[in-house]
């Protein structure tokens, strides 16, 4: 016969809803009664029903998540991997599940969120991105779904928390270290600007070229989506100006591997003829020759604070909207000389 919680009350002297409360973690029983509940629940072999509790409580202990891309796509990004790290291991701790969109275009996607809203399959939703024109976030503001944007929303702010890095600073700050090694020739390889964090990143690298007193060159600035063919196109293209590059900011260290191989077909030696700084600190950024100088973006943080800042709302759906900024770092590594020497 299963031990019940009126067993367990009964055995720690205690009512059935305080028992009740010990499991859910509340916050109105003392930390003393919590765990001499939790040694008696030990002793005598109880095992929570979640299935009961969740039915009871109307939840589903599962967060929902939203792809940038489909599934497959998002399998070949290194970012990927490293935010569902940061979300699961902070929903682990509060014995939540996960549930990925794995629809294979944009609509497909949609239409996944409205499935896991809709059909009441989630507790609240991470969105990994944020996109110009995009229906996910309106939807989830219109549903009043608790919801958590990594990204900077394109929005209204007051309606929405999001976790984000300064994708402006970052890369700012990314193209004034080339600078400071003297490089003046600098070009920019980014990424879709109907993402936001691809046009906060090519904004910073506008900034730091104009404070510098340099000419921003269209012929500088390309967009690359993940394709070796691409790639090399690419490179070509920005090789053959009549004033080539001597260095170049990449929003993505896959992305740095892709060119890595493209100029090492055009035998133009990293960082002896070419300087390049990316983005992530993927662990491409360290097994590509040679290692990239790179901006940590700190990932797993990104997802491990979004998840934080979701089970807050979940727990309280009328906490004010905040946004959570990661700090980012360069990491030194080989792909940049200084050429002043």
């Amino acid at each position: 016969m299963s031990v019940t919680i009126k067993d367990v009350a009964e055995r720690a002297n205690v009512a059935p809803s305080t028992v009740s409360r010990v499991l859910s973690d509340s916050s109105l029983i003392s930390e003393k009664t919590k765990q001499k509940v939790r040694k008696v629940m030990d002793e005598m072999g109880y095992h929570l029903n979640y299935n009961a509790q969740m039915l009871a409580l109307q939840s589903t202990k599962t967060i929902g998540i939203v792809m940038k891309n489909s599934s497959q796509e998002s399998m070949y990004n290194t970012f990927f991997p490293e935010v569902i790290h940061g979300i699961s291991t902070l929903c682990s701790k509060h014995d939540f599940s996960i549930s990925l969109t794995t629809g294979d275009t944009e609509e497909d996607i949609f239409n996944d969120t409205v499935k896991m809203v809709r059909g009441k399959r989630v507790d609240g939703m991470i969105v990994l991105y944020s996109k110009r024109d995009d229906k996910v976030v309106p939807y989830l503001i219109e549903s009043g779904i608790p919801f958590v944007v990594i990204g900077n929303p394109l929005n209204d702010l007051s309606k929405v928390t999001y976790v984000d890095n300064d994708n402006v600073l970052a890369t700012k700050s990314a193209t004034e270290y080339l600078l400071k090694l003297g490089h003046q020739k600098i070009a920019f390889i980014g990424q879709d600007t109907q993402f936001e964090v691809g046009e906060a990143r090519q904004n910073g690298y506008v900034q730091a070229i104009k404070e510098a007193g340099l000419k921003v060159s269209e012929g500088y600035m390309k967009k690359l989506h993940f394709s070796p063919s691409e790639g090399t196109r690419i490179v070509s293209e920005l090789l053959e100006l009549t004033d080539p590059p001597t260095a170049l900011v990449i929003s993505d260290d896959l992305h740095a591997s892709v060119v890595l191989t493209a100029l090492s077909k055009q035998q133009i030696k990293v960082p002896e003829e070419m300087s390049i700084i990316s983005f992530n600190d993927s662990i491409v950024s360290k097994i590509s020759n040679p290692p990239l100088t790179t901006v940590d973006t700190q990932i797993y943080e990104l997802g491990y604070e979004a998840a934080n800042c979701l089970l807050e709302l979940v727990k309280d759906p009328e906490a004010y909207r905040k946004s959570v900024i990661i700090p980012t770092v360069i990491v030194e590594r080989a792909s940049c000389s200084n050429v002043r020497e």
